[in-house]
């Protein structure tokens, strides 16, 4: 099997793929999903880029999109994006983030990712936004999640009060990645009061855990799954670090196959029944074809972005696909 990806503005290559094999044993995490959820596996591709497989071909690339309330300016610069990430969103221009959805919904558009850089306390700066966010959700009726950074109780407060469709956030698990990777003068702590103001609020809140933050090793990670596992969160998303040019990280190596295998079991096993999905930050060719496969194979809810060929796969794992045109934290909708 084999999946060649272009730019992220060009479309994969349709070359035909063979199917992969299916495991000749089930797997823990295959048991825990059947028991949990059923035999559904579901596929994502929100218009984060312009993409299509052989398998599947979305029919709007612009059905869900991502906004930067900052443009590509962000304070923290950490090691592992320094704004590269921020490029790819459409800016929030002077009218407000009202009239931006507004023109997009015109386009087709019916749902939005706030986002933006972060302030040096590693919040992004969502209070002028909060107004036109609620009126996206009244006026319009479109779904609207938010990637809040950490997030204070007043700030979740309002965020349930807009009744935006969901809160993402990253989780780290040690302050020496905090310190390190992210130059944030905050502890563990800090992320782990955002996710109890959040879950307090009873907002749906989607953690993210970035595998390999830390230059690449599995450092805080685990400390990040059992952080999360004490609340109750709508989906967790797992990401693997994709080096990208022009940052610090521009050579490491993505972490090892066989410790985000390791990861995938254990997160299944330690959140049993809470969505999992593997979300579309991870590296590309031969390693997103055996990221892909891992998830399948150890239980994992769902693939945002999957590999050609990987449909077929679960597929042959007897899993029944469902395909979405959004952001694969909107698992609950």
């Amino acid at each position: 099997m084999s999946c060649h990806h272009t730019s992220t503005s060009s479309l994969v290559s349709l070359r035909v793929a063979p199917v992969l094999e299916p495991p000749r044993e089930v797997t823990e995490g295959m048991q825990l999903r059947q028991e949990n959820f059923g035999s559904t596996v579901e596929f994502y591709a929100p218009g984060l880029k312009r993409w299509q497989t052989r398998e599947w071909q979305p029919e709007k690339n612009n059905r869900f999109l991502p906004i930067s309330v900052t443009g590509s300016a962000c304070a923290l610069q950490c090691d592992h994006c320094q704004s590269k990430v921020l490029e790819g969103m459409i800016t929030v221009p002077e009218g407000g983030i009202f009239e931006l959805a507004r023109r997009l919904q015109t386009q087709g558009t019916d749902g939005v990712l706030v986002s933006g850089g972060s302030k040096t306390n590693g919040e992004v700066p969502l209070w002028p936004h909060l107004e036109g966010m609620r009126r996206i959700k009244e006026e319009l009726g479109m779904r609207v999640i938010v990637h809040s950074g950490v997030v204070a109780p007043d700030l979740a407060a309002e965020l349930a009060a807009v009744r935006v469709d969901g809160v993402m956030l990253d989780i780290i698990g040690t302050d020496e990645t905090i310190e390190e990777v992210y130059h944030l003068e905050l502890t563990t702590a800090d992320f782990e009061r955002s996710l109890e103001s959040l879950t307090d609020q009873g907002l749906s809140v989607i953690p993210h855990i970035v595998l390999g933050l830390h230059y690449g090793r599995l450092v805080g990670e685990w400390g990040a799954l059992e952080m999360i596992a004490r609340y109750p969160v709508s989906t967790l998303i797992l990401v693997v670090l994709s080096p990208l040019v022009g940052t610090p990280m521009a050579e490491v190596a993505p972490p090892p196959l066989d410790d985000v295998n390791r990861f995938f079991a254990h997160a299944r096993q330690e959140m049993p029944n809470t969505p999992i999905n593997l979300g579309c930050g991870r590296p590309m060719g031969t390693m997103k074809v055996a990221l892909d496969k891992s998830a399948v194979d150890n239980g994992l809810n769902g693939i945002a972005y999957p590999a050609d060929g990987i449909v077929e796969y679960a597929q042959s794992c007897g899993l029944k696909p469902r395909f979405f045109e959004y952001c694969c934290s909107l698992t609950w909708t």
